[in-house]
């Protein structure tokens, strides 16, 4: 699944989101299925399936999608509050969309990363 993966085809204006930042490199979009009161999604134009197949040449939009990342946050009223950056890569990561994405959560107090596991 390249060319015709969701989150491209919402970047390339073929399927219908709420964008909320555009530009040549990235777009920012709600999640249909938001974890926080924000939950954005920013994802690259071109195709990058995760962070373990980027390579030198997606340097620039690596460094975009957090560039887009602390716009969105400010647009959206978090950066005094602070916000949350994720990126899943993997299935054991959770990542379930093969294209690489940047999740911005916030809007209220996010918690701890994960629960610690209990010692067996």
């Amino acid at each position: 699944m390249t060319a015709d993966n969701l989150f491209l085809r919402i970047a390339r204006g073929e399927l219908p989101a709420d964008i909320v930042y555009r530009d040549e490199l990235v777009t920012a979009f709600r999640d249909i299925d938001p974890q926080a009161p924000v939950h954005v999604l920013i994802v690259p134009n071109h195709h990058v399936a995760s962070i373990a197949e980027a390579g030198p040449d997606d340097e620039p939009v690596l460094g975009r999608l957090f560039l887009a990342a602390r716009s969105v946050a400010e647009q959206e009223g978090l950066a005094e509050g602070g916000y949350r950056l994720i990126v899943n890569c993997g299935a054991h990561g959770g990542q379930e969309v093969e294209h690489l994405h940047l999740h911005l959560l916030g809007g209220e107090p996010l918690g701890p990363m994960r629960c610690r596991r209990k010692e067996h």
